[in-house]
């Protein structure tokens, strides 16, 4: 007996929701497949330029992410910042954020001095690190964000030494009054306070983002494969 189609138009918008969902989430796990692909790029060539020495005085290029940096400067005390649900390893803890008075001016950077683990048996504890006093020279990779998650609801006002979710370089200079330039230099420098420097590399996850890409397309076809084949049974007698 041969086959009948019946078309039913309940099925049919269902299987067409579920594939644009599948086919708009496999675009978006694709274009951040290529960002990270630029991202790589970019690395490439900047982490092998000449590294830039930061002075408070001059112009600094407009564009200088991932680029090495050299600075010289002390340390602000009292406006440390621990920004929070950062694991390294799998151990929970923060990165420690510092603003950075720059030798010889008024202007300021926020320095991502490293990781410090938390501890667990107190969540609002921070263990103690040794904050280098005087001027240091450090040297590091310029990020234009300080590792920045997900925030629910408005961050209250930054506060000195509070754990935060997120903490960007404006935010701090508003919050000390500090003229600070619009970036982020994760310190690769160890000047022996105890912070691990193991930096995740911004370009991971390029191959992950494309296996996701994938399932969301295999989605999005298999959606539509049901839907005829389930059409051609139900019209058979």
């Amino acid at each position: 007996m041969p086959f009948k189609f019946r078309f039913r138009w309940i099925p049919f918008i269902a299987a067409l929701i579920v594939a644009a969902v599948g086919i708009t989430l496999g675009n978006w796990q694709t274009r951040r497949a290529q960002e990270k692909q630029e991202i790589e790029a970019k690395l490439g060539v900047r982490q092998h330029a000449p590294a830039l020495v930061l002075e408070g005085r001059g112009d600094v290029p407009a564009d200088i992410e991932y680029r090495r940096v050299a600075v010289r400067g002390e340390f602000v005390p009292g406006w440390t910042f621990y920004l929070d649900n950062r694991p390294y390893n799998g151990v929970p803890g923060f990165y420690v954020l510092t603003p950075l008075k720059i030798a010889g001016s008024d202007m300021h950077v926020l320095v991502s001095r490293g990781w410090l683990k938390r501890d667990v048996a107190d969540r609002t504890r921070i263990p103690p690190i040794a904050t280098p006093k005087g001027t240091i020279e450090i040297s590091g990779i310029v990020r234009n964000s300080s590792s920045r998650l997900l925030q629910l609801g408005e961050a209250p006002p930054l506060q000195p030494n509070a754990i935060v979710q997120n903490a960007e370089a404006q935010d701090v200079g508003r919050a000390a009054g500090l003229p600070i330039h619009p970036f982020v230099i994760e310190q690769l420098t160890d000047v022996h306070d105890g912070l691990v420097r193991d930096w995740p590399r911004p370009s991971t996850g390029e191959d992950r983002h494309r296996g996701y890409a994938f399932q969301w397309y295999a989605l999005a076809a298999t959606a539509l494969i049901f839907f005829v084949v389930t059409g051609f049974r139900r019209g058979t007698n």
